[in-house]
């Protein structure tokens, strides 16, 4: 980066916006095409790196960020502060937050990659043709990645370190909103890679907040392998009008969960709440609840004033407006909406076919769940829901990297092709053929 060898990156940067610094001197394309070719040529050193480089770097990164806290919590008291505290800012300043104990989780996660197995370089298979020579798939890198987010610190953390230790160089380009903090962090682990022999410009960081910046960056087709959004509608939108690069979508979150007749209710109440309260911020927290009518009699109106009690705003159908008076009328916006906030809406279905056909409506294929003990409900709910994630009796919190054991993950796939639903290490890489012959010609 672009800090002097003998100055702290992070105490540098909570002083100076990166906007000041002499970056923003350059033509947006010449600081674009500047930065795309460091990454390109990283990338080619970067690939043939052994397994113990790439993890010396990785838990030196890790141990990097938690001994600058101090300095990454400065820079984002400087976000925080230029955001503001409206209550319609209130889910995104949870995103921007960061805290020690965030700090402490991106260092674990990077660790936890470090523990991964390398997939660069696996062989799925190998075979033999009629003519003696072998053909093996091995795995390989995909070379330069573009991650274009909003909001939340941590995804420049976590996709770096997903991106080196599959051998990838990135380009990372976070929201304004959070330019202090990313940029914080990208020259703390940036400039401990170096150190531990990684190529400069393998994490590279766009310090730039300028909006036209982005259309540009997209149209690096002869630098940028592929494209990763993770944000808004209006971000996927202006990605898709520009990218002249492969891209794959990390949408919205509507996610449902739907309770059915046949469901354990202690497992239900304890599984939604979870689900909705533990943190609303995110991509995979409920934002519909979906109660077949045999259960809601009972079920749905003490389950409603626990989560008033925690403060969730209820927005329901009429039939649940009727069994709990307390909840809110819904409008139909209210269904397929991300509120990222203690806002859910709710909905009495007659069975669960009803509940399917609203969660083909109205989701956004990202993550559904349902809670039952009907082993054939379950099952068909698994095969006929279109979703990255498809759970039964469990939290929709749970569709995540790391949950699923894929270590940090670079984020949620709602796409169908190359990768879907959290994206790690494997995701990361793609296929080139090998063949090993002796003289073997085409007759």
């Amino acid at each position: 980066m672009l800090n002097p060898a003998n100055q702290p990156a992070t105490m540098r940067d909570a002083k100076e916006s990166p906007a000041e610094s002499e970056t923003s001197i350059k033509p947006i394309p010449e600081y674009v095409i500047e930065l795309v070719t460091r990454a390109r040529n990283a990338a080619g050193r970067l690939a043939t790196l052994s397994t113990s480089v790439k993890n010396q770097a990785l838990t030196a990164m890790a141990d990097a960020l938690e001994e600058q806290t101090e300095a990454l919590l400065a820079a984002n008291e400087q976000d925080l502060e230029a955001f503001g505290t409206a209550p319609d800012k209130k889910p995104m300043a949870d995103r921007l937050r960061l805290t020690k104990e965030r700090i402490t989780e991106m260092a674990a996660g990077i660790r936890e990659v470090a523990k991964l197995p390398d997939p660069v370089g696996d062989m799925s298979r190998m075979w033999t043709r009629p003519n003696g020579m072998h053909v093996g798939r091995v795995r390989v890198p995909i070379g330069v990645i573009g991650i274009i987010y909003e909001s939340r610190p941590n995804v420049t953390a976590d996709s770096a370190a997903l991106c080196l230790k599959s051998g990838n160089a990135c380009v990372l380009r976070g929201g304004s909103e959070a330019i202090h903090s990313n940029t914080a962090i990208a020259n703390v682990l940036s400039q401990t890679a170096e150190k531990f022999g990684i190529p400069a410009g393998a994490i590279t960081f766009v310090e730039r907040p300028d909006r036209e910046l982005i259309p540009i960056l997209l149209k690096q087709d002869r630098h940028i392998d592929l494209i990763i959004p993770r944000g808004g509608e209006s971000l996927m939108r202006i990605v898709m009008e520009h990218a002249t690069i492969p891209v794959i979508k990390h949408d919205a979150g509507v996610c449902h969960t739907y309770v059915d007749s046949d469901a354990d209710p202690v497992m239900a109440e304890r599984v939604c709440f979870n689900a909705k309260v533990q943190r609303p911020a995110t991509c995979n927290a409920m934002e519909t609840l979906l109660v077949h009518q045999g259960i809601a009699r009972t079920w749905l109106a003490p389950f409603i004033e626990k989560l008033m009690a925690a403060k969730v705003e209820v927005r329901g159908c009429p039939k649940t407006c009727q069994l709990a008076p307390a909840a809110k009328p819904a409008s139909e916006a209210d269904f397929g909406k991300e509120f990222l906030d203690l806002t859910l809406a709710v909905k009495v279905v007659k069975n669960m076919d009803e509940a399917m056909e609203h969660i083909t409506r109205y989701g956004s294929r990202h993550t559904e769940s349902i809670i039952t003990t009907d082993y054939a409900k379950a099952m068909r709910f698994l095969r006929e829901v279109d979703a990255s994630a498809v759970l039964v009796n469990a939290s929709t919190r749970l569709n995540d990297g790391f949950q699923f054991g894929l270590g940090a993950e670079i984020g949620i796939s709602t796409s169908r092709i190359h990768a879907r639903g959290p994206m790690g290490l494997e995701e990361l890489t793609c296929f080139k053929f090998i063949v090993m012959g002796s003289g073997q010609l085409r007759e």
